[in-house]
């Protein structure tokens, strides 16, 4: 709907209301007081595949400009190539997320091109099976530095821009196994996943006044190649049977992940931070 906005002498200009994937940019006087429409920037860690892939179609179809991030070139340039050709705007850069250098260079090279990200979804993660008696330093840290430490290198570098801009949101992706759920021979997995939610908790309460957000998901049994994998985690005959424990009758698929992303980057949740949203179908409250 138009609407009118006064500038700094009083004189109404007429504007458009722009949906919320999009920012309003006021141009010069020259053209009218119009005003042009910039798409709002998210980077997506892990976001070739499963979760990820799921979050970057679902923010091109709400208007934003996605940099999908990820180590699987292939699976990455393909989502972006499935954005592009439904009219989407979308581009692929390479990240190692237990790379500070390389993060950091990812957020300048997007901040150079795009300005500064409007959100971060960290979603890259790993949960490999290692029962105690196999568990080095080694295997342990490699998880942390991923699942936990992966998410602040790549949130650090794009915070200076969104705390100048005065607005910004941010979404970690945790796991019922780190909310509710030890996980067997997971117990690194489990644990970094529950320091995620601590890491989102103390972000978002250091951020709160600067206009940032910071919020979480914690999936529940959600159809990806990783709860599929026989060798890390149920595969298909035990993704099955966890269906038949879950309330809702079914396990998750990742557009249901991808929308409550979406929701917590939106105005929409404009009051929420510090949480982190279960998603799992009831199981949580459903299984005694």
């Amino acid at each position: 709907m138009a609407q009118t906005l006064l500038d700094q002498d009083g004189v109404g200009m007429p504007w458009t209301a722009a949906p919320w994937g999009e920012r309003l940019v006021p141009t010069s006087p020259a053209r009218d007081f119009g005003v042009e429409m910039a798409k709002k920037v998210v980077v997506i860690t892990g976001g070739g595949i499963g979760i990820g892939r799921a979050t970057a179609l679902a923010f091109a179809a709400a208007g934003y400009h996605v940099v999908v991030t990820d180590v699987l070139d292939t699976e990455g340039s393909a989502v972006v190539d499935a954005i592009r050709a439904k009219g989407g705007a979308a581009d692929f850069r390479y990240l190692d997320v237990t790379n500070t250098v390389q993060a950091n260079a990812v957020i300048a090279d997007i901040e150079g091109r795009l300005g500064s990200p409007d959100v971060i979804v960290a979603n890259a993660g790993i949960a490999h099976r290692v029962p105690l008696g196999a568990m080095t330093d080694e295997k342990w840290d490699h998880t942390f530095e991923v699942d936990l430490k992966g998410i602040f290198r790549a949130v650090r570098p794009a915070l200076p821009g969104m705390i100048a801009r005065g607005s910004g949101a941010i979404v970690a992706v945790s796991s019922i196994m780190g909310v509710a759920y030890g996980w067997d021979e997971h117990v690194h997995y489990s644990s970094a996943k529950a320091a995620v939610v601590g890491l989102i908790r103390g972000l978002a309460v250091e951020l709160a006044r600067s206009g940032v957000r910071v919020n979480g998901v914690a999936p529940g049994y959600i159809r990806t190649a990783q709860l599929l994998s026989k060798e890390h985690s149920l595969g298909p005959d035990g993704a099955e049977a966890a269906a038949a424990i879950i309330p809702m009758g079914r396990l998750g698929e990742p557009d249901d992940i991808a929308d409550v992303i979406v929701f917590l980057a939106s105005p929409g949740a404009r009051y929420i931070t510090g949480q982190t949203i279960v998603v799992d179908g009831g199981l949580l409250v459903g299984r005694y």
